[in-house]
């Protein structure tokens, strides 16, 4: 059944105009929980060049991308994929993976995963991951808002909660990123852009 987030509906616009300059012209991007599926039905549509690759961990989320699919029928759209990035198996070459308010309403352990997952995923010096949601910069939250929804997150899941952009910066070294930007986005989210390098840490 096709569900539908509306902060999904409003996010969904500055979204595509950042990701403008940031997908490849041609390329397979692969995003990790897709929820409602609005997001990338709009991204297909907005970008019919580049192909689209779902994914969702819920039966309930895949249905509703599935319903997406099928209304639009756009050829670079493809059917949802069932993707936990705790369970390995889904690192399959693509040129992008994009992830869309998860990490906070996840434990720390998906973070970890889907930074190194991405890594295998992605080609050094070409592959991008990117990140959007609400973060953390320095221990210091961007907006009263963003507090109060980490003390909820958390009521709900002590594992859950905004992250540290410094933390992920830990995670993007560890396994083979680097921040190259940070864009400001509206209702105090951010996209965080992770380019993949060649790791020359000979025990990696």
């Amino acid at each position: 059944m096709k569900a539908s987030a509306p902060a999904a509906d409003r996010n969904k616009g500055p979204i595509a105009d950042v990701l403008r300059r940031l997908l490849p012209d041609r390329g397979v991007v692969l995003e990790i929980a897709s929820g409602t599926g609005q997001h990338a039905a709009h991204f297909a549509a907005t970008f019919p060049d580049v192909v689209f690759r779902p994914s969702d961990p819920s039966a309930e989320a895949r249905a509703s991308i599935d319903a997406y699919v099928r209304e639009v029928g756009l050829p670079n759209l493809e059917p949802p994929v069932a993707l936990d990035v705790r369970v390995p198996g889904w690192e399959q070459p693509v040129d992008v993976v994009l992830c869309i308010n998860m990490i906070h309403i996840a434990p720390w352990t998906a973070a970890e995963a889907l930074f190194d997952g991405a890594s295998r995923c992605l080609t050094p010096g070409r592959g991008r991951l990117v990140l959007y949601g609400p973060y953390r910069f320095h221990g210091a939250f961007t907006a009263p808002s963003n507090e109060a929804f980490d003390e909820s997150l958390r009521s709900r899941d002590p594992s859950w909660g905004v992250r540290d952009v410094d933390d992920l910066d830990v995670l993007a070294k560890r396994t083979g990123f680097v921040r190259t930007e940070t864009i400001a986005m509206p209702a105090n989210n951010h996209v965080l852009v992770f380019d993949r390098v060649e790791i020359t840490d000979p025990a990696r």
